[in-house]
C-alpha cells in the first residue's frame, strides 16, 4: 500500500490564472505560499523563518470556486497529491515541475481577510470538495467553523 497526500495551509501569492480546455473543463494554476517560524535555540543559535512555495493545480468545479473565491493573499487549507511533470524548455533542456493536485480547498481566516466573505452566503460556499477530477463538487453551504466564519477566529495558523 501507498500514500500520496499532502496537507498546506498557506497565502496564495498571486491571483490564480484560470483557463477552460475544449469541452468546457476549467483548470486554475496557483502558487502557494507555506512559511515555518523562525526561533532561537537553547544553545542561542538564530534559526530564520522559511518560506516554501507550491504550484497547485485544481480542475473542474474546484477550478470555478478558485476563480470565484481565491485571490491573492487569501489564506487556505488545501488538500491533494503530489504530481510531477517534466517539459523540454526553449532551449530543449528537460525540466521537471513538481505540483500539488487539489482535492480539497477551503477558504480560511476571518470574514474582513477574505474578498469572498461579501458574498451573501458569507463566503461558505467556497468550500469544495473533488475526490477524484471526474465526481461533481460539493459546494452547497455548510456552517463550518474551519473556514473562519467567526469574527475573533484567531487560529495561530
Amino acid at each position: 500500500m501507498s500514500v500520496n497526500k499532502v496537507i498546506l495551509v498557506g497565502n496564495v501569492g498571486k491571483d490564480p490564472e484560470v483557463r477552460y480546455l475544449d469541452n468546457d473543463v476549467a483548470v486554475a494554476n496557483f502558487s502557494l505560499a507555506t512559511t515555518e517560524r523562525g526561533f532561537t535555540s537553547r544553545d542561542g543559535q538564530t534559526i530564520p523563518e522559511r518560506t516554501e512555495w507550491h504550484n497547485i493545480v485544481a480542475w473542474r468545479g474546484l477550478a470555478k470556486i478558485v476563480e470565484s473565491y481565491v485571490k491573492k493573499g487569501t489564506q487556505v487549507f488545501i488538500e491533494g497529491k503530489i504530481r510531477t511533470r517534466s517539459y523540454d524548455d526553449k532551449d530543449g533542456n528537460k525540466r521537471y515541475i513538481t505540483e500539488v493536485f487539489a482535492d480539497n480547498l477551503q477558504l480560511l481566516g476571518r470574514k474582513s481577510d477574505n474578498p469572498a466573505a461579501s458574498d451573501q452566503n458569507g463566503g461558505a460556499m467556497a468550500q469544495g470538495h473533488q475526490s477524484a477530477p471526474s465526481k461533481p463538487v460539493n459546494d452547497a453551504p455548510q456552517e463550518d467553523t474551519f473556514l473562519g466564519n467567526d469574527e475573533t477566529d484567531d487560529l495561530p495558523f
